[in-house]
């Protein structure tokens, strides 16, 4: 939602009214909502806060309500809508459209906090504008003002603040190694001089966080990848043929960014000529086919390069760390799990 967002130069901000308010519930389902006050016995005949259903059925509803128009000139998250455009007038057509929709299903609008044609916004704690996406900075500054923590509450606390930030900050994960270490299980919590560093450097981290561009959608995004025996490869996957090596490098780097692949033109760059023709040999092994299955929903260009040329992967696959917390990779499709039944 935010890379579809940034990048444009006018905005229009909606908020629905009493939005759950707006959703009638069946009469059938009405007496489940039921409850007793000194006044009586009343149940809800609209949607209220608190059922645990309610924010799947309106998300789910404004979707259906604005399906057309999402992620062409318009943003939806709950009841807060989002309008852009890339001129003025654009802006002020894809707004017509909207408050048109709006109008045509009865759909209430709350103006005192509805924001027109301004320049950036807060969006889901981010701030977008034509330049790109940024750091909400009356949160990074109340997380500056944070002193260092005293327990655990306050830890878990500082890394969820900070780490809802976290694209913002390179290399996250190394930087909080050693707060991070204090949350295991069984472990003292002694904030020493390695903590107190970490936690000096996020902070200031966010303060001077970058301006991150989208992707431009229109190019296709390029893929280099090459397999290795060192890192990510562990138990099984080390036994793996060559051509199953450098093909699960494939799936993982698609698994990895696939809100961002699924949608454009993928160009890999591979040093495994096999991995050409692999998409469309019909007796590969089970394991090559289900994987092959799983990059079908990509629109994949898979072009051979040599070792030589293929610096960046060839130099990433040999790199080797003193210490390295691997991220294993997942060689199942989603369904193997989701329709999996357990049994106790």
């Amino acid at each position: 939602m935010l890379e579809r967002l940034a990048n444009h130069s006018f905005f229009c901000y909606l908020d629905g009214y009493s939005g759950y308010h707006q959703i009638p519930i069946h009469p059938d389902d009405q007496s489940k909502t039921t409850f007793t006050c000194p006044y009586g016995t009343f149940a809800y005949r609209r949607m209220s806060f608190g059922l645990c259903n309610a924010p799947a059925s309106f998300q789910r509803c404004m979707m259906a309500i604005f399906s057309d128009l999402i992620e062409n000139i318009m943003e939806v998250f709950m009841d807060d809508f989002s309008v852009y455009g890339k001129t003025f007038d654009g802006c002020l057509e894809n707004l017509e459209k909207v408050l048109q929709r709006c109008k045509e299903v009865d759909l209430v609008l709350n103006w005192e906090k509805c924001h027109f044609m301004v320049r950036e916004g807060i969006v889901l704690g981010h701030k977008v504008s034509d330049r790109g996406i940024e750091v909400d900075r009356a949160k990074s500054e109340v997380i500056e003002q944070l002193p260092p923590p005293a327990n655990l509450k306050a830890l878990r606390s500082f890394l969820g603040h900070a780490g809802f930030y976290r694209r913002f900050i390179k290399n996250f994960s190394f930087i909080a190694q050693p707060l991070s270490n204090l949350l295991a299980k069984d472990t003292p919590f002694v904030f020493d001089d390695a903590c107190l560093e970490a936690f000096h450097t996020l902070k200031k981290a966010l303060v001077t966080a970058p301006i991150i561009q989208p992707p431009d959608w229109n190019t296709p995004f390029e893929i280099m990848c090459d397999a290795s025996d060192y890192a990510t490869l562990t138990g099984p996957q080390l036994n793996y043929s060559t051509t199953e090596k450098e093909l699960l490098a494939v799936v993982f780097a698609i698994d990895k960014f696939r809100s961002y692949l699924v949608v454009a033109k993928v160009i890999i760059y591979t040093d495994h000529a096999a991995l050409k023709y692999l998409l469309t040999k019909k007796d590969a092994k089970p394991r090559l086919i289900r994987w092959v299955l799983l990059l079908q929903e990509f629109d994949i260009e898979i072009r051979d390069k040599k070792g030589v040329e293929n610096s960046v992967g060839d130099h990433l696959s040999r790199m080797q760390f003193e210490e390295t917390s691997s991220l294993p990779i997942d060689d199942y499709m989603r369904d193997d799990t989701l329709l999996k039944v357990m049994t106790s």
